[in-house]
């Protein structure tokens, strides 16, 4: 018979398959670690390298809703005025984005790293100051291209070891691909 901590699966008598259970074990744990608030206990050396990594991103975030805003402000030609308001829309999307990653990077037990004089090194994409409105678009396309790749590859890192941050991550990263279109279709105007 099993004991309540014993999670070795047993098999139905109906179907001989493998009795759904939950680990009381690592219930247990998390009942004994309250002081670590939302940051479940675990590996103290991962949870810094994706602390390290989340404000990779969230740089990343910061630098976009810079770039996104100095477009919007600059943009100029025929189809400038609705691309513009776009390029705000896209920037308040930004911002969100970081405030939702700031806010994860809390919950994890580390400190969202806001310092503007390391933020372009700690970005993934470029700051662009480009005075024409192709070249505006095609940054921010690249730009979201690169969002895109890092956050594939942080959903993978990530994987099944922390389902908060990776759905975190998946929902930004459906966010970049929807600008990344946007900004496509805009090109083949």
């Amino acid at each position: 018979m099993a004991t309540p901590h014993d999670t070795t699966p047993r098999k139905t008598a109906a179907a001989d398959t493998p009795a759904l259970q939950l680990d009381t074990q690592a219930l247990e744990a998390v009942r004994r670690s309250t002081e670590a608030g939302a940051a479940l206990p675990g590996d103290a050396a991962w949870r810094t390298a994706l602390v390290k990594l989340l404000n990779d991103s969230l740089a990343t975030e910061l630098v976009c809703v810079l770039r996104y805003k100095r477009h919007h402000y600059t943009a100029q030609g025929l189809a400038s005025t609705a691309i513009a308001e776009e390029f705000a829309v896209h920037a308040g999307e930004e911002l969100a984005h970081a405030d939702r990653i700031a806010r994860r990077i809390c919950q994890l037990g580390g400190a969202p790293d806001f310092a503007p004089a390391t933020l372009l090194q700690r970005s993934h994409a470029a700051y662009d100051d480009s005075p024409g409105l192709k070249a505006m678009i095609r940054s921010n396309l690249v730009a979201e291209r690169v969002a895109i790749e890092a956050y594939g590859q942080l959903v993978a890192l990530v994987g099944d070891k922390d389902p908060t941050t990776r759905r975190l991550l998946e929902d930004i990263l459906a966010d970049e691909q929807k600008h990344a279109e946007e900004l496509q279709g805009w090109l083949s105007d």
